[in-house]
C-alpha cells in the first residue's frame, strides 16, 4: 500500500507542477495591474457585486460542507465587500419546518473570504416580524 500511496503523490504533484504555469500566466497579469506603483497598494483587482456575491457562496460552501440557497445582501465595503448568505442547516420534511441559517460574509477587495459569522437561525418558513 505505501508504494501506492507514493504513486497517488507522484501523480498529484504532476498536475501541481502545471498549475504554477497558470498562476504565472496570473502574476504577469498582475504585474502589469501593479505597475502603477503608486497604486498598487490599493488597487489589486477589485470584484463586482456579482461576482462577490458568486465567491461568497463558494467560499462559505467549502468551509460549511453545505450549498448556500441564495446571497440576500451584498454592500460594498472600505476593505472588499460583505455579503449575506442563506444555508439550509437541517432539512425537514414538510420543507417550509426546515432550519435556514444567515451568515455574515466578509470579503476583501479580490473577492477572497476574509471572515464569515452566523447571525440568524430561523425556519424556512419563517417570516421577519419588522
Amino acid at each position: 500500500m505505501a508504494a501506492g500511496e507514493e504513486d497517488e503523490t507522484e501523480e498529484v504533484r504532476r498536475p501541481s507542477t502545471r498549475k504554477p504555469t497558470k498562476k504565472s500566466t496570473k502574476k504577469t497579469t498582475a504585474g502589469r495591474a501593479g505597475s502603477g506603483t503608486s497604486e498598487a497598494g490599493r488597487a489589486p483587482r477589485k470584484v463586482s457585486a456579482a461576482g462577490a456575491m458568486r465567491n461568497a457562496a463558494a467560499q462559505l460552501q467549502e468551509l460549511l460542507g453545505r450549498a448556500p440557497e441564495s446571497v440576500s445582501a451584498v454592500k460594498p465595503t472600505e476593505e472588499g465587500w460583505q455579503a449575506d448568505v442563506e444555508v439550509m442547516e437541517l432539512e425537514r420534511v414538510p420543507g417550509t419546518t426546515s432550519v435556514m441559517a444567515s451568515y455574515r460574509v466578509t470579503l476583501d477587495e479580490e473577492g477572497e473570504l476574509v471572515a464569515y459569522e452566523r447571525t440568524r437561525r430561523y425556519t424556512r418558513g419563517q417570516i421577519d416580524q419588522r
